[in-house]
């Protein structure tokens, strides 16, 4: 859990608190906390009073967006920072087209998967 700096807070469109999120999911804000710590979801601390907040996109309903653990994983192996995935994530892609956070939520994680791979050759 990282403190978020200006550059990646202009990039990210909106952010859901955890509590939110355990709202939307209908759990624990434990358990989304858990979520944090496995790292199948990024979470920074910003705004006035440093809540941890995840990136809207990242969420889908009831669950996160499909793809995006697998992609989580990926860049971490290729050595990547919780910031640094954000900043990939949320920076458009005109091979894509859009952001690969976008191509996630759109179903093609497959394109964002192979982005992700090739970083690391």
């Amino acid at each position: 859990m990282t403190e978020i700096d200006a550059k990646i807070d202009a990039l990210v469109p909106a952010w859901l608190t955890l509590p939110e999120i355990a709202e939307e999911f209908g759990i624990e804000v434990t358990r989304v906390r858990q979520l944090v710590k496995e790292g199948q979801l990024i979470a920074v601390r910003r705004g006035e009073n440093r809540a941890l907040h995840v990136p809207a996109a990242f969420i889908d309903g009831d669950k996160i967006v499909k793809g995006l653990t697998g992609t989580l994983t990926l860049l971490r192996d290729d050595g990547f920072t919780d910031e640094e995935m954000l900043e990939w994530l949320f920076t458009p892609d005109p091979s894509l087209p859009g952001t690969p956070a976008q191509a996630l939520s759109e179903n093609r994680g497959t394109e964002v998967k192979r982005r992700a791979q090739a970083l690391a050759v």
